[in-house]
């Protein structure tokens, strides 16, 4: 008996092993500012992501992916902990975010998974333990100082200085060569590009390589970018940071061109280490047993409304690019359900072979539960008085969305005819109904997430 006992657990032990040495590595590649068809897969004819549109074209690419909250600090934080805004309450101007929230972070969960875990570039979020949070990292970001390129040029390799997102490509074919071996990896990169350095006149910066990419290429005007368009937007659209910051990139024709040129080689530059980091997987002997997934932290107005940023309800600042490619899957599908930044970390803890926390709001990108998703929230809380807060409702052909600190201020849109939210139907008797039931919809989401807040900051 005693034999036979031995033996089980013997197995046991070695099927563990084994299955610990089989699990996929897993990269996380968010991208700060990059709107959803700034991607050449998502039929963008101008710009050039050949490296990308390889990742979709050989794992899935989701045709409907949003984020939960339009702006970097608030979103990051969604990522991280797989909770709304609603609940984990962090963006701007709150201090630190609070540790019962990070206590189930996708790090923590990864690292207690037995994964190495590694983070490279602009983590986002104020939380005093980010040195202790990965097994390797460095959290780094645009050098505000600076009102000119060396806001993006002031890392060096070796002796010489770089641009942000070749130095966070070094970082990650290092980690790659460095990891310890018989233990699976996770390997978060946060690419600052294609972020404009908002003190610099010029705003976008890239290296000199790619000086010549665009260069004869006229960039279309942006749609929807009349006069009677930007005077559709409430008075505190129109006089806040939307809009201020379109005079400092989108309004003159030169300078319109200057600015998405720049945008396009910023993530034009990311695909490229993108490739050097595939590269390296293939050199090490770990391309065929590593998940990557590419996402954008929030979308971006280029324009359109003549406005510019993220922050507002409308599709520019919450739909972004998402990619899984797994290469030991069969590629080049196509998801069109809805998907969520707060579904990432579930997806990496899926991928891990590991529960996700029963507190976390989201879905893995793998589960069938992902098509009954026929709605979601989303949410710009912080109280600014540049930015107005708003929250809103989406269902596959409806979007219902009001500005907090004004509520009488409703706008309702069918997407199903009117895809570039342009006819505003909240004034229309006869979708008064349908109004009334995304109101209420909206009502009921935000205080169910509001109570996940409270239970949580109990525990």
């Amino acid at each position: 008996m005693k034999k036979y006992t031995l033996l089980a657990l013997l197995f046991l032990s070695l099927a563990s092993v084994f299955g610990q040495q089989n699990r996929p590595n897993i990269i996380f590649i968010l991208t700060d500012d990059q709107r959803w068809d700034a991607m050449g897969f998502a039929g963008n004819p101008i710009i050039r992501t050949p490296e990308m549109d390889r990742l979709a074209a050989e794992g899935t690419y989701f045709e409907n992916a949003f984020v939960t909250t339009p702006i970097c600090a608030a979103s990051r934080a969604s990522i991280l902990t797989g909770l709304y805004e609603r609940t984990h309450g962090y963006t701007f101007g709150q201090g630190a975010i609070k540790q019962p929230f990070m206590d189930q972070s996708y790090p923590v969960e990864l690292r207690k998974a037995g994964y190495h875990t590694g983070f490279f570039g602009k983590f986002g979020v104020n939380y005093p333990g980010f040195s202790e949070l990965f097994d390797e990292g460095e959290d780094y970001d645009r050098n505000g100082k600076f009102n000119d390129r060396r806001g993006y040029f002031f890392k060096t390799i070796g002796k010489d200085t770089v641009h942000l997102s070749r130095y966070t490509g070094q970082q990650a074919i290092d980690f790659i060569q460095n990891a310890p071996k018989g233990k699976p990896f996770m390997l978060s990169l946060s690419f600052s590009a294609p972020h404009a350095h908002d003190p610099a006149p010029l705003q976008y910066f890239w290296s000199a390589e790619y000086d010549t990419m665009y260069q004869n290429i006229h960039i279309p005007d942006p749609i929807m970018a009349s006069e009677a368009e930007f005077l559709a937007q409430p008075e505190y659209v129109r006089k806040g940071e939307n809009r201020t910051r379109w005079y400092w990139r989108f309004d003159a024709p030169e300078k319109y061109q200057h600015s998405v040129k720049g945008y396009y080689r910023m993530i034009s530059e990311v695909d490229a280490e993108i490739g050097k980091i595939r590269k390296a997987l293939e050199a090490s002997g770990q391309a065929e047993n590593t998940v990557i997934i590419l996402m954008g932290d929030n979308g971006y107005f280029l324009g359109e409304r003549q406005l510019a940023g993220k922050w507002l309800m409308y599709d520019n600042s919450l739909r972004v690019p998402l990619i899984v490619f797994d290469p030991r899957e069969k590629g080049g599908k196509r998801n069109s359900d809805f998907a969520l930044n707060i579904d990432v970390p579930a997806t990496i803890l899926n991928y891990a072979g590991f529960k996700a926390p029963e507190t976390w709001q989201g879905l893995s990108l793998n589960s069938r539960d992902l098509a009954k998703r026929k709605e979601f929230l989303t949410e710009h809380l912080w109280q600014t008085p540049i930015i107005p807060p708003s929250e809103a409702i989406r269902t596959e052909r409806w979007k219902y969305f009001r500005y907090i600190n004004d509520p009488t201020h409703e706008e309702l849109y069918d997407l199903s005819v009117d895809p570039q939210e342009k006819n505003n139907l909240a004034a229309d008797p006869s979708r008064a109904k349908v109004l009334q039931e995304l109101r209420a919809k909206l009502e009921k989401q935000t205080a169910a997430y509001l109570g996940d807040k409270l239970k949580l900051e109990k525990k």
